[in-house]
Order: structure tokens, then C-alpha cells, then sequence
């Protein structure tokens, strides 16, 4: 066994989180702003109306400086594949290539082809070509959405998909069920209608800020309205999509259903926990109460995880240790075949070697009979299979109870914007001037849920994350670490105060 030096692995988890987390600042908003501005300016075509004009180009200017800072930051990501992550690469760089190369090949393309003329092209082409540029940065940004969420998806469940035991790597065998992978379906869906409830409270942020400065009042009623109307929308999708996405992870990552609500022992008819302190001190296998308070509603995550209100949901322990009487396997078992798959193909290598092919088939043979379970091979321990609980189960909790709150926000705008008294809520103006901060919070915990609740994959049930790393020291992982903070601070920084440098002009210096 090829001996893993843990802290580089620990510091390279934390760079690509660093890089994933500042990334997803700017994600959320280039996928609903880009929208918004389609829509601001449809209306403006339809109704001829240049303050439809001001107030497009002037939502047009902030999704701009986002989108060139969200680039950069994902390259970069991309990268880091190849630096941190070469067994990654090498293991599965066949099929979670593909994807990216295609969002970089096609759906970039569009991105970059339109954005020139959206930007740029106001007095140089027809308002319909300019409006048709608009709609495609607007679905070329999610386009690109589609084929990296593609990818994570494929780690999450890894389909369409054969391992290849002379080049020990997973090969693609077939492209439609990759594209077509239920979990990428619900990933790209919760996603994207995520973001375009993240960039509806955005608008509602720098709305209030000018109905408080009693500044550009007419303009932040307009941008009211249609955001609020897209944000209430997006809403209703988000929480269709996340019904759909929590079926996905109940029928295939049990283990992160588990971890989000902090279930230790399986139940039938199993209770949802709506509001929960966990007990720090519990740990798997042991009799302690996981709970000192759980507010629950019963029978709701057995319809959540198998469309039937008295199916049984297994918890942390019967994953670990099996559970026979609900015909659940444990890791204990799974680590025994992983091995043995292992064993498999290290004799199938040397067959090879010395040239053996009756000795080579039946080790081939018999390592496609425990090939699913590779992966826990280079597992020691059943807890090793165990996801950080206590963060995953919170972040769940944050992300549900913001998102449940932002659908109140958007019709309290709508109501009082429509009925004309929207300048004298003075309780309501503070609250949609720091949405925005609340559905970045809730935007960062649901990536908190769906990256760090499959711990410890990279590719679920297949490549743990402590296999896949680049054989690199722990200080130069260190070094680049400290750079990424920096660079990254600065562009957030230069961000920012881009921003609020545009926003303090308003729309009069977009026109």
C-alpha cells in the first residue's frame, strides 16, 4: 500500500475548498443576473421605454464585473485538478473531461461570442440582435452551468462508466448516461434556480439601498418588481428541485442523507429533523443520544428519500455495520471485497506481466465481481466511510431555514412595490438591504452539504479523496494556498469595491 502523506492531503482538500468557495461567490449571480438583464431588456424592446434602457445597462454593468472575476476564479479551479490532483486526473480524466471541455468548447463559446455584442454592441446592431445577444450570454452562462454540474454530478454517482485494468483508470463506455445521470439532472435544476434566487435578492439589496437614500426611486421600483417576481418563480422551483435532489441522494449516497440528519439508527416512517443541537460526544456505534434537542416531523423523510411515508431510512450505524433484517449492506463488507478487488488486480497486473493469461482472465474476472466496491479498499476502518455530521447536518439547516425565509422577502416587495408603499416600510428596507448576504450564506452551505457530506469520496464508492491527491510535499501545497488567499482576496476586494463604486453612480452612468 503507497503511503499517503494525510496533511498534504488536508491541504490540498482546503485549497480546492478555498477555491470552490470564493468561486461560487460569483457563480450564483452571473447565472440569475444574466437572466434578469434579458428580461430588463425584453421589456425595454417591447415597450420602447429608455429608462428600460438605463436600467438594463445599468444591471448590465454589475453582471460584467462579476462575470470577468467568476472566470478567473474557475479557471484556476480547473487547474488545480492537474496540480493537487494527478490520480484524480489520471483515474477518471477520460469522463470528467469530457464535460468540461465541452462547457469550455461550446457553452464558453457563447458566453464570449455574445457577450462582446450585449456589452458593447447598444448602438452598433438592431435592438432585436442586441436583445438575441443578451438571451444567449444569458443561456450560454448556464450552459456552462450544465457541463460542469455535469461532472460533479458524474462524482456523486459515477455512471456510464467501465474501469480498465491494464491502464488502471475508469474509461467512458457510454456519453448519454453521464449527460443523462439523474443526480446531474436534479444537481443542474436546484443549481441554477438557486442562483437566480440568489441574483432576485441581489437587486432587492441594491434597491433598498437607493429607496434609503431616497435615490433613483423609480428605477428601484421597476427592478423591484421583476425581481421579486423572478425570485418568488425561482423560489417554487427551488424547492421542487430540492425535493427531487434529496431523492437522488437518499437512492444513492444513504451515507449523506444520514450525515444531514444526523441519523444514527435507521427507522421506518423516519421523522425529519426540522430544528436540531446535535450531541458533539456521539460517535457511531455507541449508545449515546445523537441528540439534546430534535424538533421533528414525522413520517416526512421517508417520503423525502423513498416516495413511501413508512420505508425505512438506514442511519450511520446500519450503513456501517450492516443491517439484515432491512437487507442493508455494511462498509465492514464492503471493505473486505474492496480489497479483494485490489488483490484481484494487483495479480492481474503481474500476470500480465509474465505473460499468464489463463491466471490473468480469472483475476480479471474475479475483480469484476467486487469491482463496485473498489474504493473501500483503501479504507482501514468502517468509520472512515463517515462524513463530517455535525457540519453537513447545520449546513443543511442553514440553507433550508434562509431558503424557506426568501420567498416571505419577495412577496412582502412585491405586495408593498405593487400597492406603492414601498419607500415607507422602514422595517422592511433593512431586511432586503442584507438578502443578498443571507442567500450567499445559504448558496455556501448547500455546496458545504453536497461537497463535504460524501466525504470521503472524490469519485463516490470508488476513489476516496486520500488516493487521488499528486505525490507534492504539504509546504507546497502551504505556499500556493497562501497565494490563492491572496489573489483571491484581492479580486473580491477589487470586486466589491468595483461594485459599489457603479452602484453609488446608478444608472445614469449607464447610459
Amino acid at each position: 500500500m503507497v503511503e499517503i502523506d494525510l496533511s498534504m492531503v488536508n491541504w490540498a482538500r482546503a485549497q480546492f475548498a478555498l477555491t470552490a468557495m470564493y468561486h461560487w461567490l460569483f457563480v450564483p449571480l452571473t447565472l440569475g443576473l444574466s437572466f434578469l438583464c434579458a428580461f430588463f431588456e425584453s421589456i425595454y424592446v417591447k415597450t420602447g421605454k429608455e429608462e428600460w434602457k438605463s436600467i438594463t445597462k445599468f444591471w448590465m454593468t454589475l453582471f460584467a464585473i462579476n462575470f470577468a472575476v467568476g472566470v478567473a476564479t474557475g479557471i484556476i479551479l480547473e487547474f488545480e485538478f492537474g496540480t493537487n490532483w494527478s490520480n484524480y486526473s489520471w483515474m477518471v480524466g477520460d469522463i470528467f473531461g469530457a464535460p468540461l471541455a465541452i462547457e469550455g468548447i461550446f457553452a464558453f463559446f457563447i458566453e464570449a461570442t455574445f457577450f462582446a455584442v450585449m456589452f458593447f454592441g447598444w448602438d452598433r446592431v438592431s435592438k432585436k440582435f442586441h436583445l438575441f445577444s443578451t438571451w444567449m450570454v444569458a443561456i450560454g452562462a448556464n450552459l456552462s452551468a450544465v457541463w460542469i454540474l455535469v461532472a460533479n454530478a458524474w462524482m456523486q454517482n459515477p455512471v456510464g462508466m467501465k474501469f480498465n485494468l491494464d491502464k488502471t483508470r475508469f474509461e467512458m463506455f457510454n456519453f448519454a448516461d453521464v449527460v443523462f445521470n439523474p443526480v446531474a439532472v436534479s444537481k443542474f435544476t436546484h443549481t441554477s434556480s438557486s442562483g437566480f434566487l440568489f441574483a432576485s435578492l441581489f437587486v432587492i439589496t441594491v434597491s433598498s439601498w437607493y429607496l434609503i437614500k431616497g435615490r433613483h426611486i423609480e428605477m428601484a421600483k421597476k427592478s423591484i418588481v421583476v425581481a421579486s417576481v423572478f425570485g418568488l418563480i425561482s423560489s417554487g422551483y427551488v424547492i421542487w428541485t430540492g425535493d427531487r435532489s434529496a431523492y437522488d441522494v437518499a437512492q444513492q449516497q444513504p451515507m449523506k442523507l444520514a450525515a444531514m440528519e444526523g441519523l444514527y439508527e435507521g427507522e421506518r416512517s423516519a421523522s425529519v429533523s426540522v430544528f436540531g443541537i446535535l450531541n458533539s460526544n456521539k460517535q457511531p456505534g455507541d449508545d449515546q443520544d445523537p441528540f439534546h434537542l430534535n424538533i421533528k416531523v414525522p413520517f416526512v423523510l421517508s417520503y423525502l428519500a423513498n416516495r413511501s411515508f413508512d420505508s425505512f431510512v438506514p442511519g450511520v450505524d446500519d450503513l456501517l455495520y450492516g443491517n439484515a433484517a432491512e437487507s442493508v449492506e455494511g462498509v465492514e463488507s464492503k471493505i473486505a471485497i474492496g480489497k479483494k478487488a485490489l488483490e484481484d488486480l494487483a495479480v492481474y497486473k503481474q500476470a500480465k506481466k509474465d505473460k499468464d493469461e489463463d491466471l490473468a482472465q480469472q483475476a480479471m474476472a474475479s475483480f469484476r465481481e467486487g469491482e463496485k466496491y473498489l474504493g473501500y479498499g483503501y479504507l482501514d476502518t468502517p468509520e472512515e466511510a463517515v462524513p463530517n455530521v455535525a457540519i453537513t447536518f447545520y449546513a443543511f439547516r442553514v440553507m433550508f431555514i434562509l431558503g424557506s425565509a426568501f420567498p416571505i422577502i419577495f412577496l412582502l416587495f412585491l405586495f408593498f412595490t405593487m400597492k406603492g408603499t414601498i419607500t415607507k416600510q422602514r422595517w422592511l428596507l433593512p431586511i432586503g438591504l442584507f438578502s443578498v448576504f443571507f442567500g450567499m450564506l445559504a448558496s455556501q452551505a448547500g455546496w458545504i452539504v453536497a461537497e463535504l457530506g460524501r466525504q470521503p469520496w472524490a469519485i463516490q464508492d470508488f476513489l476516496p479523496v486520500n488516493v487521488a491527491t499528486t505525490n507534492l510535499s504539504a509546504s507546497n501545497v502551504q505556499i500556493t494556498f497562501a497565494l490563492f488567499f491572496i489573489v483571491f482576496t484581492v479580486l473580491l476586494i477589487a470586486e466589491i469595491k468595483i461594485m459599489l463604486k457603479q452602484i453609488s453612480i446608478g444608472p445614469e452612468g449607464s447610459k
